[in-house]
């Protein structure tokens, strides 16, 4: 497989990392009621596609919840991201995309959203948390 092959599958991964490096920017008291504002979002992005039809409006109340359950636990956000995945599985198989002109974007978002989930699901660190994680096992082994 060439480069251009795993464009499809890398891409998201880095969009995925660019979004966690953005919203890891964003001032503690802010940073989780920003990500359950995501998750709410999240959940409404395939309605006007409707592809599959009355139960996107059961997936948009149960991420609502999720979300607001999110306001207070970085688990339900990442819980939101994950069941946000399924859902683009599903339409993706489906073959009934998020963006309609783009085929491959539902399976892009959900090798995307799994990566944000994890770091939620680490409590939505910032990012000099996440840098002072990576270099302790190196300080460690310096002393």
């Amino acid at each position: 497989m060439n480069l251009a092959g795993l464009l499809p599958y890398v891409m998201p991964v880095a969009i995925g990392l660019l979004v966690v490096l953005l919203l890891s920017l964003v001032p503690d008291p802010h940073r989780r009621p920003l990500n359950a504002l995501g998750i709410a979002g999240a959940g409404g992005v395939y309605f006007s596609g409707g592809g599959l039809g009355a139960w996107e409006l059961p997936f948009g109340a149960l991420m609502l919840y999720v979300a607001y359950r999110g306001l207070t636990s970085w688990t339900f956000i990442g819980i939101g991201w994950l069941l946000h995945t399924a859902w683009d599985v599903v339409h993706h198989l489906k073959g009934n995309p998020i963006l309609p002109f783009a085929h491959g974007s539902s399976l892009g978002c959900a090798i995307c959203d799994p990566v944000i989930a994890l770091w939620c699901l680490r409590g939505g660190p910032p990012l000099r948390a996440l840098l002072r994680t990576r270099r302790a096992p190196h300080e460690r082994a310096v002393t």
